[in-house]
């Protein structure tokens, strides 16, 4: 099956060619480091982390570039408010998203670009604008010439006769009140930069495209990022660089919000929940699973009860292929995922639809474990570890078995089920002179610790409890 693709610019699914046979180029919206990063903020990167991995296992070369935004105003407003430099607070920032991707089992970008480390390209990128006349200087500042661009706001979809352009304090000598800058003239104690039009800094549009044509070149198969950057920041980079004689990007992808109470999470609500905090309350894998398992333009409504739902879901899938292993040993995922698995995910990433598959596979292979078949344990537990690692998901991989790694989590997971054998060893002796009192108290003991305990023909067992029992 074709992969197909939901395009913001065309409004409708589209088959996907990428414009080099076997190899994508993906440029992502990242980070704006004023302040450490929600769910909200971390949803974009774990969504197109899954389209990603789903790439690869097409057998695509994946470019995968996501740029970090470290100066606008923003972050200058948090340096006044603070007391401290800008580039500290968008250091210190960046460092919590990192953790943040990697916690969560985001592969690292091919390439991620700092906006202030490209200001000689937005110098040229603005020359040239400013020569074939889609640019003009004004009092400082470089703004782009919105009537100039015929195709301008084609992603949005919106008339030029109604818009109201965004502006910043000191966007003086605009030629149009809809022209938007490229680059804003410095004012006493900002951080600036020399261009032939003045000392200043670049605007947020300028700074993706530059560095998209710098990693991607002319042209390039997808952009991505959030919905609420449709407009103003997609529209303005595709009028910048498609000025500039860039294609610019194929396809347009955009994932929707976390909300709560119906409205986006974000800082100026007061409504967000950081990713550090929560992953102190939650497993990380759990959070995964919650974040991305919804469709990617698909509202998340943020619970504490939905992050339970998700918790004991995947907690059904993280049993089955921990009760797989113990009957059938060590087995690597397959090579290939189940067809109707591949069908969901080339239908425009359709990862609802793809863990479908997984929970039949998982109630498969359960039905497996009760009948003592072991070939078929041994199936379906590959199956499900090559749909898991497509999510990012597989709970045996390296990055959720023992961080770095995989042989440190399996010393400490043995040394875990020796100790709590030996504890199971006290309760059955307790259970074969009826002691049944003293065999119950040991099993509440063990619960009130998080573990669940089964009795099995083959002996009792034990696992993670919920969050609940725990």
């Amino acid at each position: 099956m074709t992969l197909r693709l939901y395009d913001t610019s065309a409004r409708q699914i589209r088959d996907f060619t990428p414009l080099a046979p076997g190899r994508v180029s993906i440029y992502l919206c990242g980070a704006t480091v004023q302040a450490a990063p929600h769910i909200g903020h971390v949803r974009s990167g774990l969504n197109f982390d899954i389209m990603r991995r789903w790439l690869i296992h097409r057998g695509y070369d994946v470019t995968f570039v996501r740029n970090v935004t470290d100066i606008d105003d923003k972050i200058i407003a948090k340096s006044a408010e603070r007391g401290r430099p800008w580039w500290a607070i968008g250091y210190a920032n960046e460092r919590a998203f990192d953790d943040a991707y990697t916690a969560l089992g985001c592969l690292p970008p091919t390439y991620e670009p700092r906006a202030t480390g490209h200001i000689p390209e937005m110098v040229e990128m603005m020359r040239e604008l400013i020569d074939r006349g889609h640019a003009y200087a004004a009092d400082g500042n470089v703004y782009f010439d919105v009537r100039s661009f015929p195709g301008y706001l084609s992603l949005s979809n919106q008339d030029l006769d109604d818009l109201r352009q965004p502006s910043g304090e000191g966007e003086t000598g605009k030629r149009d009140p809809r022209d938007f800058a490229m680059w804003k003239a410095a004012r006493p104690g900002e951080p600036s930069w020399e261009t032939p039009w003045g000392p200043g800094r670049p605007g947020w549009h300028l700074e993706c495209s530059a560095m998209a044509h710098k990693y991607l070149g002319r042209a390039f198969d997808i952009h991505g990022g959030g919905v609420d950057l449709v407009f103003p920041h997609h529209e303005n980079e595709i009028a910048q660089s498609r000025a500039y004689g860039d294609d610019f990007a194929a396809y347009w992808l955009h994932n929707a919000w976390v909300t709560m109470s119906g409205e986006k999470m974000s800082k100026s609500l007061g409504n967000s929940v950081l990713v550090s905090e929560m992953v102190r309350q939650w497993r990380p894998i759990v959070l995964r699973y919650y974040l991305g398992t919804p469709h990617y333009r698909s509202m998340i409504e943020y619970s504490e009860e939905a992050l339970g739902e998700a918790e004991a879901a995947f907690g059904r899938i993280e049993g089955f292929v921990q009760r797989a292993v113990e009957r059938a040993g060590s087995v690597e995922p397959a090579a290939e995922v189940p067809e109707e698995f591949a069908a969901a995910m080339d239908d425009d990433f359709g990862v609802p639809q793809a863990l479908a598959v997984v929970h039949t596979t998982v109630r498969q292979g359960n039905a497996a474990l009760a009948e003592d078949d072991k070939d078929a344990v041994a199936g379906a537990l590959a199956d499900v570890r090559a749909m898991l690692g497509v999510l990012g998901l597989d709970p045996l991989d390296a990055h959720w078995a023992g961080g770095d790694s995989a042989g440190r989590g399996e010393e400490l997971a043995s040394v875990v089920d020796a100790l709590v054998g030996l504890v199971l060893e006290q309760r059955q002796a307790a259970r074969a002179r009826r002691d049944y009192a003293t065999a119950d108290a040991i099993r509440d003991q063990l619960q009130r610790s998080g573990l669940v305990i089964e009795d099995t023909p083959s002996g009792p067992r034990w696992e993670l409890g919920s969050r609940d029992a725990r």
